[in-house]
C-alpha cells in the first residue's frame, strides 16, 4: 500500500500532525510527514518531543525545491494584510506575506490536497478581500477550494473556538465539510482534580468576580471580556495566547493548567508538555483544534488516497 505523504507548515505544537496521525489511523492508511517547519524554537522543542523530529525554521528561508514531494499540505498560516489588496491579481497580490510562502510551495510541489486554517476574522479582514485573494490564488494555482467557519464546540471539544478552514483539491470533486459531531466532551472530563495553588487567582480577583456574577453551571469556565463583563458557560471561550492570565477562570477561582488547555484543544494526555507554563499557554492558544482538523482530514482522505490501495 502506498504511503500518503504530508507536510506541516507553521506547525506550532503539532495540532495538524496529531490530527493527521489519528485520521490516517482511523482509515488504516499508512502516512509519513516528510517536512515540517516553524520559526518558534519552543514550538520546535514541543514538536520534537512528541513526533521525533525537529521542524525546520523560517519558511521564508526555505527553498521550495528542497521540500520533498507530498500528497497533502497542512498550514495554519498567520493572517496578514496584503500590500496591494483589492487588485485581485491572485498569486501576485500575496507577495510579501506568509501566505505567499505557502502559495509558492503549492505552486512548485502541486500536492493532491491542501488544508489551511486561520482565525475567524480572516473571513472579514479588509472587508472580506483578504480571503477573496487567498481563494483566487488557490484557483489560479489549479485548486478547487472551499472554505467554511468551523467551531470546535461542534466537534466534541468544550471550547467555543471558530476558525476558517480551507480545503482544496487538484482534482474537482464533491467534497463537503464534515457535519457537527455532538455532544461535546463535558468539562468534568477536561479539568484536573488536583491543581497547584499557583494557578489560583488572588482572593481579591476571585471575590470581585463573585460580586459581579453567579453561574448557572458547575463546573464552568468564567470569562471576562475587555469591558469587564463576566459570563460563564459549561464550556470554555476560545483560548487566546495573548490574553490576560485571568481571562478565563475555572468556576471563577483559578486559571486553566497547561494540560487542561491542551485537552481543550483535543490533544491526548500522552502528548508531552515540555514547555514552561507561559510557552505552553502560547502554544495551546495558537494551536488548531485537533478534533476539527481530524474531522476535515478524514473527510478529505477518500479524495487523496483513492489510488493507494
Amino acid at each position: 500500500m502506498k504511503v500518503v505523504r504530508f507536510v506541516d507548515l507553521f506547525c506550532g505544537a503539532g495540532g495538524f500532525r496529531q490530527a493527521a496521525i489519528e485520521a490516517f489511523a482511523a482509515r488504516n492508511i499508512a502516512s509519513d510527514c516528510v517536512f515540517s517547519c516553524d520559526v518558534d524554537r519552543f514550538c520546535q522543542d514541543s514538536y520534537e518531543a512528541n513526533f521525533g523530529e525537529r521542524p525546520h525554521g523560517d519558511i521564508t528561508k526555505i527553498d521550495e525545491n528542497d521540500i520533498p514531494d507530498h500528497d497533502i499540505l497542512f498550514a495554519g498560516f498567520p493572517c496578514q494584510p496584503f500590500s496591494i489588496i483589492g487588485q485581485m491579481r491572485g498569486f501576485e497580490d500575496t507577495r510579501g506575506t506568509l501566505f505567499f510562502e505557502v502559495a509558492r510551495i503549492i505552486k512548485r510541489k502541486k500536492p493532491k490536497a491542501l488544508i489551511l486554517e486561520n482565525v475567524k476574522q480572516l473571513s472579514k479582514h479588509n472587508g472580506g478581500k483578504t480571503l477573496q485573494v487567498v481563494m483566487a490564488t488557490l484557483k489560479e494555482l489549479g485548486y478547487d477550494a472551499k472554505h467554511a467557519i468551523l467551531n470546535a464546540l461542534d466537534y466534541g471539544l468544550p471550547q467555543k473556538r471558530e476558525r476558517v478552514i480551507i480545503a482544496g483539491f487538484r482534482e474537482k470533486n464533491d467534497f463537503t465539510f464534515p457535519p457537527p459531531i455532538k455532544p461535546y466532551k463535558p468539562l468534568s472530563q477536561i479539568l484536573e482534580r488536583k491543581v497547584d495553588r499557583k494557578y489560583y487567582a488572588s482572593e481579591y480577583i476571585a471575590s470581585k468576580r463573585r460580586a459581579k456574577h453567579k453561574s448557572a453551571h458547575k463546573p464552568a469556565i468564567w470569562h471576562e471580556n475587555k469591558s469587564g463583563n463576566i459570563s460563564s458557560y459549561p464550556y470554555s471561550c476560545a483560548l487566546r495566547s495573548g490574553a490576560s492570565y485571568n481571562y478565563l477562570l475555572v468556576d471563577g477561582k483559578r486559571r486553566l493548567t497547561p494540560r487542561e488547555m491542551f485537552r481543550l484543544q483535543g490533544f491526548p494526555d500522552r502528548y508531552k508538555i515540555v514547555a514552561g507554563d507561559r510557552q505552553a499557554r502560547r502554544q495551546a492558544g495558537n494551536a488548531v483544534p485537533v478534533n476539527v482538523a481530524r474531522a476535515v482530514i478524514e473527510r478529505a482522505l477518500p479524495y487523496v488516497s483513492a489510488d493507494n490501495g
